[in-house]
């Protein structure tokens, strides 16, 4: 950490160096907290320099969730580029450091020490396990993160926003869904298959609180990301009578649970977490019995969206980088750059470009709308952004393979639900 040197320097020293500082538009004045005002008036820190602003990106390029990485990775760069062909922010250009994890913990901690002491924000990092472990360095370092994750035990950290609705949320919102619509009643049973670990944890609690005020039961399945065939777990869902099934793990789990429950007869509706859904599922043999029973309930609105500012999107990204899916990924990573972006924009109107400063205009935000879904409540660190979710359907035809089954909306209940969890 910097440290603020005693002044026993003589005069023509202390001249030099104000001369030196002023030819090179360097740092001239110190807080004491590695913070520092530029020869723009602007307050700097790491990662923040006369002409550049570094932001990081911790992602998985080559782990489970790689295709998920890398449409973040282009869709912010897009973000990046746009953004300094106008002019970039508070005059300086923005670069992404980008550092791939392979959603391995330990390579994760690692690439986080290396890239921290030189980025003011983090608009990306993918991986439960991989924030939680970093939690503690990136509350103390006072970096913005905005983790691709979205568990509870998320909430409550001033520098780290879990963007949209947490995994029980969702889940609440599913059950009220199968209640609406697919005819659910009072001693029903519902099967939930989740990963063991805080998304699969959090899940399930929403799901139980749910069933229990509706008066169902939930018949859950525990299992492991390694876990691709879930023979044994539909058998066991089948054997309890369920009427419908969720599922809060990854894509591959999807397909197999989908395709299993279809070729033994077990056509039931299946609602997934957002996560647990990937458009190439829609090129594989579990895709028509995806397309007859699966619905995902998420924070975003589909990629086909009718949107102005998703088209918009949408039709930038296929330019920019043609041949590339245009997934939830895309719409995730750019709608995360565009808020961070309004962060640094309101943080240098403030005066300063500090980690201090970038979260203090973060958190004085609390109707933060980029067009790409619902507005996000960033006041309250303890409280989720969004409570509003959206349900989509897949459809193999669609840009990102899914299409909006309902608009975003608010279950009955998360209030209720929310306020239980103080």
């Amino acid at each position: 950490m910097n440290t603020t040197h005693p002044r026993r320097r003589t005069a023509a020293v202390a001249g030099a160096l104000a001369l030196l500082l002023a030819a090179t538009g360097c740092s001239s004045k110190a807080d004491g907290k590695g913070a520092s005002s530029s020869a723009d008036g602007v307050r700097t820190g790491p990662g923040v320099t006369a002409s550049t602003i570094r932001l990081g990106a911790l992602t998985d390029l080559t782990g489970p969730y790689a295709s998920l990485g890398k449409s973040i990775v282009q869709a912010q760069q897009m973000w990046a580029d746009e953004t300094n062909a106008e002019g970039g922010i508070c005059d300086r250009k923005i670069e992404i450091v980008v550092k791939d994890h392979g959603y391995d913990v330990q390579k994760a901690v690692t690439a986080y020490a290396d890239i921290a002491p030189d980025v003011v924000a983090l608009p990306q990092v993918i991986g439960s396990p991989v924030v939680a472990a970093l939690l503690d360095d990136i509350d103390r370092d006072h970096m913005l993160t905005f983790p691709q994750a979205w568990a509870a035990s998320l909430l409550g950290k001033e520098s780290v926003q879990v963007i949209g609705t947490t995994y029980d949320i969702d889940m609440i919102a599913a059950v009220d869904f199968l209640t609406r619509t697919k005819g659910l009643k009072k001693g029903d049973t519902i099967g939930h298959v989740y990963f063991e670990g805080d998304y699969g944890a959090n899940a399930l609690e929403g799901s139980t609180w749910a069933a229990q005020q509706a008066g169902l039961r939930i018949e859950g399945q525990k299992i492991k990301a390694t876990d691709t065939d879930l023979s044994a777990q539909v058998s066991a869902l089948r054997q309890a009578g369920v009427k419908a099934i969720l599922i809060s793990a990854g894509p591959a789990q999807t397909a197999s649970l989908v395709g299993v429950a279809a070729s033994r007869g077990l056509r039931v509706p299946v609602v997934s977490s957002a996560p647990g859904f990937a458009p190439q599922l829609m090129k594989t043999p579990a895709a028509p019995a995806l397309a007859a029973m699966l619905h995902i309930v998420s924070a975003a609105p589909a990629v086909s969206s009718e949107l102005a500012g998703v088209r918009a999107m949408v039709t930038s990204y296929k330019k920019k980088y043609p041949g590339s899916p245009v997934d939830s990924g895309v719409l995730s990573g750019y709608n995360a750059a565009q808020l961070i972006g309004a962060d640094l924009q309101k943080a240098c109107a403030a005066g300063g470009l500090t980690r201090e400063d970038v979260v203090r205009a973060h958190r004085s935000r609390s109707h933060a709308d980029t067009g790409l879904g619902s507005p996000q409540d960033f006041s309250d660190a303890a409280s989720p952004a969004a409570r509003e979710t959206y349900v989509l359907r897949p459809d193999a035809q669609a840009d990102g393979g899914v299409v909006n089954e309902e608009d975003a909306h608010k279950a009955p209940g998360v209030d209720e639900y929310l306020s239980t969890r103080g």
